[in-house]
């Protein structure tokens, strides 16, 4: 299994074998994000059966399927961010060949890092993937909007009725 590190708590792998779990635990990884909807191609191991291998090797799994259409996706997005945010130990990203994951982990990073940071793991990990600027400094944005929506709510909830 070749295994792509874009930090120490991050990487991005094509989807494993089910005899590659217990060598992720025992590699350092706690939890595994499979991005890989069911059904993507012939053959592929459903969810539910890496989900039985991630779990009886001591891995978290968390299934986060996202085709290349919902990448930026509201529902990816926070997820993955919330997953890197709570995990207990380095996280591995699956796919059919790490990129999507590499993806998703770039929008979701730009969430609280600068975008050029952000573009310059990618490409230090062997991922060019600068055309994605204008998507991961939307992500940005929509981390200050977030934030100003919490702030806002709070005000709300301070104001006497």
């Amino acid at each position: 299994m070749h295994i792509r590190r874009l930090t120490e708590e991050f990487a991005v792998a094509a989807t494993p074998a089910a005899v590659d779990f217990d060598a992720l635990y025992a590699a350092g990884f706690r939890t595994v994000i499979n991005f890989r909807p069911d059904g993507e191609s012939p053959g592929q191991i459903p969810s539910r059966s890496l989900s039985a291998h991630a779990r009886d090797a001591g891995l978290r799994y968390v299934d986060l399927p996202a085709s290349k259409f919902e990448l930026f996706t509201s529902l990816v997005v926070d997820g993955a961010h919330e997953v890197l945010k709570s995990a207990q130990g380095p996280v591995l990203g699956f796919c059919a060949s790490g990129q999507r994951a590499a993806i998703v982990w770039a929008a979701a990073r730009a969430r609280d890092h600068a975008v050029d940071q952000v573009l310059g793991v990618l490409k230090s990990s062997g991922f060019d993937l600068g055309f994605l600027r204008d998507d991961l400094e939307a992500q940005a944005d929509r981390a200050n909007w977030h934030g100003a929506d919490r702030m806002a709510a709070k005000l709300n909830a301070l104001e006497p009725a």
